[in-house]
């Protein structure tokens, strides 16, 4: 009798455990469909967007007016914007299709910002047609390489799990033998070759900060690794004693620079931090820490960052956002040039409340960017520039500023402070012409959770 109990109940648990195979079975199956269908839409719709980006580009090659062109740039953008994220949705994570994204990230940014532009009084320049021209040829080779592969899918019913499969199999050594891989592979190779096209100086400070660094850093005097050490112990004020490693950073980066270890034996802990070797300028610092509950507030915080940033020399620094993260404070300053923030001349510092030491630092924004400036006097007076903001805002607090726009000029703005209901905003109006050039709205202070 018990010989049977056990049988059965033996049995049930058989049942019950082949019946919960087949559901976890039924439901990875589900989730393979939709993710396969997913991968499928991205790739059809990137094929599609790419189709668009080559017939857009021909149609402005052919148009004489604003009206007409304006708009056929500004849909450029539009679609490129998508074809950036159908690209990113593929799992070809192990492909390098770095130039693929940049020539896409280019080609949008390009567009944007001649769409934005007074086409009445800047017309496009011979370059800029130029440029135009070698865009939509390079826009039919990326075309023809994604319109093989999308034939081939469809003639195959090649699914990209099986792709993503295969990419996570292969060695580096190994060429795929999948046509769909090696078109994208193709593509990416073709698009080294685009390096004539002329994209403008004002992209180029946009997408190549690491490029303007080194420009802006280029011909000061270099230190070396001794020298290096020394300012890095000056900079974090620490004493003769602590241990400071330094090696070359390597080819990662297109300006030369040294990467430091810095011992800091008080919180028995490290800085890690980037120092450029011409000039000898600290890029960035970090020290990862346990921060200790607050023992000081922001504003004693802000003090301290503020009394660090005189002692290394960059002066005349106006505090201009501060936010607390537990136990951390973050510190946004911007450079003021006889009472004009310089929102360009930017440097973000952390400050432990536990002790107030500086626990965070980067400037590459001031090193980029930070020079003598010969600020002519706003044609516009305060209460003129007032009347472009909206009358829904009720202003709290007005200064002058110069801001980078959208095409990458220096303008001199009136900053105007005020909230809608409970948004703040910070508003640029053009100190010349009246234009809203940029509407920011300040985040709020973070809601602290407490589940105690």
């Amino acid at each position: 009798m018990i010989r049977n109990i056990i049988i059965g109940l033996l049995a049930v648990a058989v049942i019950a455990l082949g019946y919960w195979g087949f559901q976890e079975q039924e439901q990875k199956q589900v989730l393979s469909i939709n993710a396969e269908n997913n991968y499928q839409r991205a790739f059809h719709d990137l094929t599609f967007h790419l189709d668009q980006i080559e017939d857009e580009l021909g149609a402005t090659l052919a148009m004489n007016t604003r009206r007409q062109l304006t708009p056929a740039l500004a849909e450029v953008w539009r679609v490129t914007s998508l074809a950036q994220a159908e690209l990113g949705q593929l799992p070809l994570n192990s492909l390098q299709l770095g130039k693929t994204e940049e020539f896409l990230y280019k080609i949008g940014k390009f567009s944007y910002q001649t769409s934005i532009r007074d086409l009445d009084k800047e017309p496009l320049t011979d370059k800029e047609y130029e440029t135009l021209n070698k865009l939509y040829d390079h826009s039919h080779e990326i075309r023809e390489e994604m319109r093989e592969a999308q034939a081939y899918v469809l003639k195959n019913g090649q699914r990209w799990l099986d792709i993503d499969k295969e990419l996570q199999a292969a060695t580096t050594e190994e060429p795929s033998d999948n046509l769909v891989v090696n078109n994208f592979e193709v593509m990416n190779k073709n698009i080294e070759g685009y390096s004539e096209v002329e994209w403008g100086a004002g992209l180029t400070s946009i997408e190549d900060l690491n490029g303007e660094l080194k420009r802006a850093l280029s011909g000061k005097k270099k230190v070396s690794k001794e020298e290096a050490q020394e300012i890095a112990r000056n900079y974090l004020d620490l004493s003769d004693r602590a241990a400071v490693h330094v090696a070359d950073t390597g080819k990662g980066l297109v300006y030369p620079a040294y990467s430091l270890v810095i011992d800091d034996p008080d919180h028995e802990t490290n800085y890690y931090m980037d120092m450029s070797v011409e000039g000898g300028h600290p890029i960035w610092f970090l020290q990862e820490r346990q921060i200790a509950e607050p023992k000081i507030s922001l504003n004693d915080a802000s003090n301290k960052a503020q009394v660090f940033l005189n002692e290394n020399g960059m002066e005349n620094m106006q505090l201009i956002d501060s936010k607390q993260y537990d136990s951390i404070g973050m510190f946004e300053f911007v450079y003021l040039d006889n009472n004009v923030r310089v929102y360009t001349d930017a440097v973000m510092t952390e400050v432990a409340l536990d002790d107030g030491s500086i626990i965070s630092y980067e400037a590459k924004d001031y090193l980029i960017n930070h020079k003598e400036r010969d600020i002519k006097e706003p044609k516009l007076t305060l209460e003129e520039a007032e009347t472009s903001v909206n009358p829904n805002v009720s202003v709290m607090e007005d200064h002058l500023a110069i801001i980078e726009n959208d095409l990458g000029d220096e303008v001199l703005c009136y900053e105007f402070i005020g909230t809608i209901k409970d948004d703040t905003y910070r508003i640029f109006i053009n100190a010349d012409d009246g234009e809203e050039e940029k509407v920011d709205r300040l985040e709020r202070a973070e809601r602290v959770y407490d589940f105690s």
